[in-house]
């Protein structure tokens, strides 16, 4: 082990997640045999991340510490995170900064488009922290990113991960209007968990905005996600499909909850291999078009592919 100690700036560095400093550690389980992933090494890595800081971009891959961001930028897949890097919530389970965010970066769709070209990405994930200290939760700032994206590399498609803009009225109708392929918002857990893991939130609220979606475009694909692991019961998991189903959402994902530090949410425990399996079955059959659902499953994890598969699931019901 290597200390660095920083003994030129007057500066005190500032935690990232100062609201969680002085929290008890919160003990997980020792990972099971079948979480495991390989260290980011290869050149399509290297290459990847390059493109990533010469745009002076921000990916979720980092922030949020993802298990599969060595299989994914080797294969030159990134999700960028726009609109800065600090998040004003402060949920329990997320390890992206926290704090009063910075002003937003006028410039930033573009090399978001840019980067979008040189990686060569037929298609391309764009999520963002939240910003509730803007008026509109900076759906305007998204609908730019899109329309930058298009000018750019028209034949890309386009999945947003959005906040839930609560309380931001008409902001929801900025995003749809730009018209992404993919429109995601994930619910992260079931509604009995929300105090604890997602207080900022409001489930009802997040449900009703995938289904708000459909109802100013019928023809645009939702998706939403969950974390499992966090204390929930199967019935409340089930629940949570049908609350899904019920707001017509076509995609569901379902990955195992990882503990980013001791001062987050704890493990509590570990979903099998077999009982994901279990996961998707039950949710094909209650109607949704693709189902994604693994320990290591995240939202923007081969969403390329499983974009493809939604496509053609939907086609074939149209036949």
């Amino acid at each position: 082990m290597v200390t660095i100690i920083d003994t030129v700036s007057d500066q005190p560095l500032r935690p990232r997640h100062p609201e969680k400093v002085n929290r008890p550690d919160a003990l997980s389980p020792p990972k099971p045999d079948w979480i495991r992933v390989r260290a980011p090494n290869t050149r399509g890595y290297a290459d990847t991340r390059n493109i990533v800081k010469e745009h002076g971009l921000v990916t979720v891959c980092e922030e949020a510490g993802c298990p599969n961001i060595g299989e994914c930028w080797d294969k030159k897949h990134a999700t960028f995170m726009i609109m800065g890097d600090t998040c004003t919530r402060a949920c329990a389970f997320c390890n992206v900064r926290t704090g009063l965010p910075e002003a937003l970066d006028g410039s930033e769709p573009e090399h978001v488009a840019d980067a979008t070209a040189k990686l060569g990405l037929a298609h391309i994930v764009v999520t963002s922290v939240d910003r509730d200290d803007l008026a509109d939760g900076g759906a305007a700032h998204f609908a730019q990113t899109i329309r930058a994206i298009r000018a750019r590399c028209p034949t890309t498609t386009i999945e947003v991960l959005t906040p839930d803009f609560l309380r931001k009225e008409g902001a929801l109708e900025i995003v749809v209007a730009a018209r992404p392929d993919v429109f995601n918002h994930n619910l992260e857990t079931v509604p009995s968990r929300y105090l604890n893991v997602r207080p900022g939130a409001r489930y009802f609220h997040s449900v009703r905005l995938l289904q708000r979606v459909k109802e100013l475009d019928p023809t645009m694909f939702t998706k939403s996600g969950i974390m499992v692991g966090l204390g929930e019961e199967r019935q409340e998991v089930l629940q949570v499909m049908d609350d899904l189903r019920s707001a017509d959402v076509d995609f569901l994902t379902v990955g195992q909850y990882l503990q980013p530090t001791r001062k987050h949410h704890a493990v509590m425990s570990y979903v099998t291999p077999d009982e994901f399996k279990a996961y998707e079955k039950v949710a094909y059959a209650k109607g949704f078009l693709m189902v994604s659902a693994s320990p290591l499953t995240r939202s923007s994890h081969h969403a390329g592919e499983d974009f493809a598969k939604l496509k053609a699931a939907r086609a074939a019901i149209a036949r």
